[in-house]
């Protein structure tokens, strides 16, 4: 004959499963994460783009990576940058 499990101990199970569930969600999103970069300011200018001053700051990085870490860093919505302003980037 098969056992059952009380609702008590259902209960137990369900929010045992969801604990774990919860911190192996949180420690995968801090390895993700991992350590922050290195960042210098960096003043905009005339005819500079994301991908050129991602080629500059870091010439052997993937500039794809680069141009992200600077949105994200900056917490840009696009990629629309203008003369004079100060952007957060990160070095080589």
């Amino acid at each position: 004959m098969p056992r059952y499990l009380t609702a008590p101990s259902r209960a137990l199970v369900i929010i045992s499963t969801f604990v774990v569930a919860l911190v192996l969600l949180l420690a995968s999103s801090v390895m993700a994460a991992g350590p922050e970069p290195e960042t210098v300011d960096y003043r905009v200018r005339s005819g500079d783009t994301l991908w050129t001053i991602a080629e500059e700051v870091a010439p052997e990085e993937d500039v794809r990576g680069v141009v992200s870490q600077i949105r994200h860093l900056n917490d840009l919505d696009t990629s629309l940058i203008i003369p004079g302003e100060t952007l957060i980037v990160p070095t080589g």
